[in-house]
């Protein structure tokens, strides 16, 4: 029986032989940086990776066939074609449609799970939406990782989502969300939110051991590593609370609601903060491509 999937040789090699590969989003890439930055963003976080010897299974969906590492032309694909983005819901469709697209957090998942990949590096984890008690707008991303053994490592979720819904539902779920040598969940620009976890480790080794005993005892779902952006490359909080506030105010004004409130407001973000908020963006995203691939090693080094 084939597989519903290609395997890059590359990330084939590293999964035969037992080394470790991290799992790279392709909707940061195409829908999530302006051009040309995004092609050199995707050039930059596999490099990242192979500098520490962890093999980079960026992942995306070419022609009808979901890709699991791309070649240089498959990664200048996601950054200049006009993609659609699709979760998992949206995978069958566009495979049988032999059409392309970039794949979300919860897609990307999902495909890195088929594959045999355990560690996942992304810029921000989806949520629960602000509203969503009256729209129901909640992220694939979240049902997804209830039922998909991979370790997502993020800047938490974006300040624009309900933070506390997420936790709430990310609980309810029983997908585990462990602090990054923190016990403060990040709020993706900011280091902090308002929210203490229950659970924090030191280093990649601990989270390694908890993806085992997970294995060993848990129902297959996976586990959130909440990883704060360093201390001097986090947004400025005074100007982020400004902006998101003023962000807030005009998807009022202009009635934006359900589904375009969240696209509304990161657009609003980044004209209204000068382009400031995407290089903050791109440093947590670095910063989370970093520890994934130590946890990958150490998950590598455990097996």
């Amino acid at each position: 029986m084939t597989t519903p999937f290609l395997l890059s040789d590359e990330v084939s090699a590293a999964l035969d032989a037992g080394r470790p590969v991290v799992a790279l989003e392709s909707t940061i890439i195409s829908h999530g940086l302006p051009r040309p930055r995004n092609h050199e963003a995707a050039i930059e976080f596999e490099n990242i990776l192979r500098e520490a010897d962890v093999t980079p299974a960026t992942i995306a969906v070419l022609d009808g066939v979901p890709r699991i590492g791309l070649d240089a032309v498959g990664v200048r694909r996601i950054a200049e074609e006009e993609l659609a983005k699709a979760s998992v819901r949206d995978l069958p469709i566009i495979a049988a449609a032999r059409s392309s697209a970039a794949t979300t957090v919860a897609a990307t998942s999902h495909l890195a799970s088929l594959a045999g990949i355990r560690v996942f590096a992304t810029g921000g984890l989806g949520g629960v939406h602000r509203g969503a008690s009256e729209s129901f707008d909640e992220s694939a991303d979240i049902s997804t990782l209830a039922v998909t053994p991979i370790t997502v490592v993020s800047a938490g979720v974006k300040s624009v989502l309900d933070i506390a819904a997420t936790l709430e539902r990310l609980e309810t779920l029983s997908v585990p969300v462990i602090g990054f040598g923190t016990r403060i969940f990040p709020s993706f620009w900011l280091r902090e939110s308002e929210f203490e976890l229950d659970w924090a480790v030191n280093d990649a080794a601990e989270v390694a051991a908890i993806m085992k005993a997970q294995d060993e005892l848990g129902h297959g779902q996976g586990i959130v590593v909440a990883n704060p952006i360093p201390l001097d490359q986090q947004w400025d909080p005074a100007e982020h609370d400004r902006i998101l506030a003023d962000a807030l105010a005009l998807a009022d004004e202009a009635g934006v609601t359900g589904k375009a409130v969240t696209p509304f407001l990161l657009l609003k973000i980044v004209e209204l903060s000068e382009g400031r908020s995407l290089e903050v963006n791109l440093d947590l995203a670095r910063n989370n491509v970093r520890v994934a691939g130590q946890i990958a090693t150490a998950w590598s080094a455990l097996r």
